[in-house]
């Protein structure tokens, strides 16, 4: 270890480099978890399908947004889905079906 003490301890002269990598870990926790789950998957499109809404609900997590409300939504509006699917993305996909200028939280006018 002492042959190798100035490599180990290069990040400490880095200011503002983070003294874990807890974020990382978390983000490969998941896939690990999803490749573990998909040996279950009965088929390879029944994977396709897994890996489809894995990748959906990560997003989602990423950006804040609840994963149950966003598919559910997705559902709802299947049929606007083809025909603009850059306005359906999890950190957009509120204004696709809230007009320019209302909302619908009462509390906000």
């Amino acid at each position: 270890m002492l042959k190798h003490w100035n490599k180990l301890t290069l990040f400490l002269r880095e200011p503002g480099a983070p003294l874990d990598n807890n974020i990382t870990e978390r983000a490969l926790k998941r896939a690990i978890l999803h490749r573990k789950n998909a040996l279950f998957y009965m088929s390879e499109h029944g994977a396709h399908v897994g890996d489809l809404f894995m990748s959906l609900i990560y997003t989602c997590q990423l950006y804040d947004v609840n994963s149950f409300d966003y598919l559910t939504e997705l559902l709802r509006h299947a049929d606007e889905l083809p025909s603009r699917p850059q306005q359906w993305m999890p950190w957009n996909y509120r204004e696709a079906f809230e007009p320019t200028g209302t909302t619908t939280d009462p509390a906000r006018g």
